[in-house]
């Protein structure tokens, strides 16, 4: 059976930013705060279990923050994977406080990277949005984050943080997908496949019935 999840995502608005001299003249940008939060349910309704988030976040710390692979982008991506292109930042850490993880930052030398520099420079204020996959359960009138939570990026720069919670979930959330062989599909391509296949199985099918009648009517 296909596993559908949607794609989620929670917005953090209060970040530190740091800012610090190299010996060379240059300077080392970071930022620094409450990148996520377990038992608390957030304005979005949704709550994520401390369990399920710990759980993954140290998945996340093992298999990217620890090989300096935990990217994120600038803006809102309506997709689960990261962009390359588009990484402006990468996680350095992501620890528990009691029930928020603690997440630092540091931003890169990359075209998006320098965006965020500047903004900082000019005092912009600026947000973090966490971005994983998973279903939902409702109960006690939140949606409950469920055991298949992935985490896809502890956190992606927003230049938005007080937009309206219905811009970023239908930005974020206006997308299934699934699981297909180890990859994240969109889960409507993947729907589209399977009639695809299912017409070309079906046409296959009359080929072969009528090739049999031909080769009955020739006995």
């Amino acid at each position: 059976m296909t596993q559908i999840v949607k794609l989620i995502s929670e917005e953090i608005q209060n970040v530190e930013y740091i800012c610090e001299e190299k010996e060379d003249g240059k300077k080392n940008y970071k930022i620094k705060g409450v990148f996520m939060q377990a038992d608390i349910k957030n304005r979005n309704g949704r709550v994520y279990p401390m369990e399920i988030l710990n759980k993954e976040v140290n998945r996340y710390n093992k298999e990217y923050i620890n090989e300096k692979r935990a990217f994120g982008e600038l803006g809102h991506p309506d997709g689960p994977t990261v962009n390359l292109e588009r990484a402006s930042h990468m996680i350095t850490s992501l620890k528990p406080d009691g029930k928020n993880f603690i997440g630092e930052a540091k931003i890169l030398n990359t075209p998006m990277g320098n965006i965020v520099k500047s903004l900082m420079d000019e005092g912009a204020k600026l947000g973090v949005s966490s971005r994983g996959m998973g279903s939902l359960d409702q109960k006690n009138g939140a949606n409950y984050v469920r055991k298949d939570f992935y985490l896809a990026t502890a956190a992606d720069i927003v230049a938005d943080p007080s937009a309206p919670n219905a811009f970023v979930e239908g930005i974020m959330e206006g997308k299934e997908w699934v699981w297909n062989n180890g990859s994240l599909v969109e889960a409507e391509l993947e729907r589209q496949k399977r009639r695809i296949n299912e017409r070309v199985r079906k046409r296959q099918e009359n080929e072969n019935a009528l090739e049999f009648i031909r080769f009955l009517k020739k006995l």
